[in-house]
C-alpha cells in the first residue's frame, strides 16, 4: 500500500468517485447495500445498529456535504416524520463514529459517513482534505508510522496529544480550475 490511500467521499455507495461526498449515480439501491454492510459490521462488533441508528446513519450516506447534528436532526424529521432532541443524535453519532461508520471533522463540528464502510481491507489513518469553497471533503489514508513520528515529535515538547486526527483546508482542483479559469 502506498504512503498515502486516497479516497473521495462515497466509493462505497457507488464505484464512480467524484469530489463531493454524494456520487453522480447513487440511488436508493446503493444506499441500503451500505446500510446493510453497516448492520454487519456492528454484528461483527458486537453492537446494535438499532433502526433509529440506521435511519441517522442513513441521512448522513444521503447528503451531498457534511451535516451537523442540528442539521441531521432536521433532516429526520423532513424524511421520517418524527422529531428526535439534538442530544439524541449526537449519542447516535457517537455509537457510529465508535463503530467507524462515520467521521466527525472537528474544525466545524460536523458527520461525514467513512467512506471503506463497503471495504474489506485494512486502511491507513484517515485525514481529510476540506475544500472551503465547494465544502467537499476528501478522505486521505496516512501511514501509521508516519503519525507515530509525529506524535513522539509531539510528545517531546511535553505537549499531551489527545486526538490524532488531521483536517486540511483550502482549495480541491476543481475550484482551483474555476478560480483559474478567465470568465
Amino acid at each position: 500500500m502506498s504512503s498515502t490511500d486516497f479516497h473521495s467521499f462515497r466509493p462505497a455507495v457507488s464505484t464512480k468517485q467524484s469530489t463531493g461526498l454524494r456520487p453522480e449515480g447513487a440511488d436508493k439501491a446503493d444506499v441500503q447495500q451500505v446500510l446493510d454492510r453497516a448492520q454487519a459490521i456492528c454484528a461483527e462488533q458486537g453492537a446494535k445498529l438499532t433502526d433509529k441508528r440506521r435511519r441517522i446513519l442513513q441521512v448522513v450516506l444521503e447528503s451531498a456535504e457534511p451535516l451537523s447534528a442540528y442539521q441531521i436532526a432536521d433532516q429526520y424529521r423532513d424524511l421520517y416524520g418524527k422529531t428526535l432532541s439534538v442530544m439524541s443524535v449526537y449519542r447516535m453519532l457517537n455509537f457510529l463514529k465508535e463503530n467507524e461508520l462515520v467521521h466527525r471533522l472537528e474544525t466545524t463540528n460536523q458527520y461525514l459517513p467513512c467512506s471503506h464502510i463497503s471495504c474489506n481491507h485494512a486502511h491507513e489513518v484517515p485525514q481529510f482534505l476540506i475544500c472551503d469553497s465547494c465544502k467537499s471533503v476528501d478522505e486521505v489514508g496516512i501511514r501509521k508510522a508516519i503519525l507515530q513520528e509525529l506524535s513522539a515529535n509531539i510528545e517531546d515538547t511535553g505537549f499531551a496529544l489527545a486526538r490524532q486526527q488531521l483536517e486540511f483546508h483550502g482549495l480541491c482542483r476543481a475550484c482551483q480550475t474555476a478560480d483559474a479559469t478567465p470568465e
